[in-house]
């Protein structure tokens, strides 16, 4: 065999690869079709999105009520606390999102942090869990709003837990326990940035 024929033989082979290769890469997405979809964000979307009312958060103390229109027109940070009582978790991820809103810097003023307790809280316990936070709103839900969460978790809320609620009063991101600030400032500094509200 001359240098001609084996020159044309691997040009053959390599021609032949070539086309075997986009084949190969169509069959492993659609087997593994996870593959395709990229990381857009770190945490979990509500789909669809869960509308919620003004009239179903209330103030939790006198500091809330009197403050509460601040809900309005804001991206909230939502931290749930499940129990009547605030363990570690709990209070580790009340920092986290104090630390998440400072981070965002010029968009600090279009977030509000809210703590929403869903358990039968004593106000003077509660006290102590937030005695040095000066703007977190703290709220209770009405029986309709625990009724939306349960669509989304229907297992409940784990202490530490984090939501995302949009200016339009829709739930539409969370966060498990234990959630890297870093990931979740990431998600909502993208948000901000193409939100035309709040």
């Amino acid at each position: 065999m001359n240098t001609q024929q084996k020159k044309n033989r691997q040009l053959i082979l390599i021609v032949f690869a070539m086309t075997l290769i986009p084949f190969l890469i169509a069959v492993l997405f659609k087997v593994k079709p996870e593959l395709l979809q990229g990381q857009t964000n770190y945490g979990r979307l509500i789909v669809p999105p869960i509308t919620t009312e003004a009239a179903e958060l209330s103030g939790f103390d006198t500091f809330s009520r009197d403050n509460i229109q601040e809900l309005s027109a804001h991206w909230l940070i939502v931290n749930v606390l499940p129990q009547q009582g605030c363990n570690e978790v709990c209070l580790d991820a009340l920092h986290k999102t104090k630390q998440i809103q400072l981070m965002l810097n010029k968009d600090l003023p279009r977030t509000r942090r809210v703590a929403l307790l869903l358990g039968n809280t004593d106000p003077k316990l509660a006290e102590a869990w937030w005695k040095d936070e000066k703007a977190l709103l703290r709220v209770k839900p009405a029986p309709s709003f625990l009724n939306k969460l349960k669509g989304i978790r229907p297992e409940g809320f784990p202490d530490g837990a984090l939501l995302l609620m949009d200016p339009l009063r829709n739930l539409m991101m969370q966060y498990d326990p234990g959630f890297d600030p870093y990931k979740v400032k990431s998600d909502l500094t993208h948000l901000l940035k193409i939100s035309q509200i709040g």
